[in-house]
């Protein structure tokens, strides 16, 4: 059985989340000087499973643990035409298992989740400077759309 499932998370997965969300830092501290060289974590993860207003997700293959993401409803600024839009982040997916379209059916799920939510955008934040996650999110139909700059002081 070499099928990948995408499933809503559980608490039952905490460890391999820890371990996915160091898998993310540890790819993002190149592209992110501000990080502190210290262990850090980005996710209250084990409240961000129960909250009614996040999906997490994980793929799976042969009873383990591939990849995760997550589709967090936010609230729009007041002059933009949609009222919500779903924020995605965790997207991970382990080495072995990149390029097999992982990353496309974790966010396929989480879109029906979302369409379930009456929820119609998505947003996300990339490093401009991680260009295989641009082209992956392009791909799966992402556009850029922004660019957030910042100076140290």
């Amino acid at each position: 059985m070499n099928q990948i499932t995408v499933r809503k998370a559980s608490l039952k997965d905490l460890d391999i989340l820890f371990r996915f969300e160091q898998g993310v830092i540890t790819a993002e501290r190149p592209f992110d000087s501000t990080l502190k060289s210290v262990h850090i974590n980005y996710y209250e993860l084990e409240e961000m499973i129960t909250a009614p207003h996040i999906e997490i997700v994980v793929a799976e293959l042969n009873g383990g643990l591939i990849g995760s993401g997550y589709a967090r409803i936010e609230k729009a600024k007041h002059y933009l035409q949609h009222t919500h839009h779903a924020y995605l982040g965790f997207m991970y997916v382990e080495p072995a298992h990149r390029g097999k379209g992982v990353n496309n059916k974790i966010i396929a799920a989480l879109k029906t989740w979302a369409a379930s939510q009456n929820i119609t955008e998505f947003r996300l934040e990339v490093y401009a400077d991680n260009l295989s996650a641009i082209k992956a999110y392009e791909k799966a139909g992402f556009s850029k759309h922004m660019v957030e700059m910042r100076m140290g002081l």
